[in-house]
């Protein structure tokens, strides 16, 4: 071999080998980026699911320690620890990131940017809609996205609601499975997602491929690796967004709830079922 072909192989080892490094390094940037999401909203940080992200802050308004029902709870030795997991991380790194955000975007802004994910998000409300077989909502929900796509600039603003009294419902897989009777299965709180259930979760596991980013790569020469990291910063956007709104909630509930754990699973199984009892009663 000539001394000009051995530089030659060194130098495409050693490029090879800074690509790997670095694709390396990126997937750990995504994986922390994903973990800050999670710890920011409260202990659902990176659900899209309303009552996820909510739990905590709607557990401060349970009276302490006597509105918690009794539940069936098998996997409670994973399901606490996961919620300790998910508390940490939203004190160490999400609430702080959080935290200087809403010193930069006062209330108003963030406001509207909660807006706007909510205007992007339109996909599993309209097709779960679908699915259910509620038309007229379905038809709202695209009524809403057009409206607030144009006249509520991109979804800053919510004209559909205000001028047209077109109002957004929740809605999601797992709310489809349960409405059409699946159980909802154990309690089971996800690490990042925060609160669910082994029904909701394999719904949770289907909204994620109504998300157009999951199909970048097969429509587009683009590597696997941008629409994975596109994925991810949207989540990181909403979760230090929605924490940003909500920066006490922690401190709040612990202040009413004696069993802050008991409180949001109270909470959140609740308003799930309270959730497929009004899907059931449009019919």
């Amino acid at each position: 071999m000539s001394t000009k072909a051995f530089i030659r192989k060194q130098g495409n080892r050693i490029g090879s080998r800074f690509v790997s490094r670095a694709i390396a390094a990126v997937s750990l940037l995504v994986a922390l980026s994903f973990v800050a999401t999670a710890s920011a909203q409260d202990i659902a940080p990176l659900s899209n699911n309303p009552v996820s992200q909510g739990a905590v802050q709607g557990a401060e308004n349970l009276p302490p320690g006597e509105s918690q029902a009794v539940y069936s709870d098998p996997l409670a030795p994973f399901n606490e620890t996961m919620f300790s997991v998910n508390l940490k991380l939203d004190d160490w790194v999400l609430r702080p990131v959080a935290k200087g955000y809403s010193f930069i975007a006062p209330e108003p802004v963030r406001e509207h940017v909660s807006k706007f994910f909510d205007n992007v998000n339109v996909i599993p409300r309209f097709t779960n809609s679908l699915f259910q077989l509620h038309f007229p909502q379905a038809g709202t929900e695209v009524a809403r996205f057009g409206i607030n796509s144009t006249l509520g600039l991109a979804g800053f603003f919510d004209p559909a609601g205000t001028w047209f009294g077109l109002q957004e419902r929740p809605n999601d897989f797992g709310l489809t499975l349960r409405y059409y009777g699946v159980p909802a299965g154990p309690y089971l709180m996800l690490p990042f997602l925060g609160p669910s259930t082994v029904t909701d979760t394999a719904g949770k596991a289907a909204d994620a491929f109504m998300n157009p980013l999951t199909y970048l790569t097969y429509m587009t020469n683009v590597s696997w690796w941008v629409p994975f990291s596109a994925s991810a910063g949207w989540r990181l956007g909403e979760a230090v967004n929605y924490r940003s709104q909500h920066m006490d909630q922690f401190e709040e509930a612990d202040r009413y709830a004696v069993d802050l754990y008991g409180a949001v699973q109270d909470f959140y199984l609740q308003t799930r079922q309270h959730q497929v009892q009004e899907l059931r009663s449009r019919n």
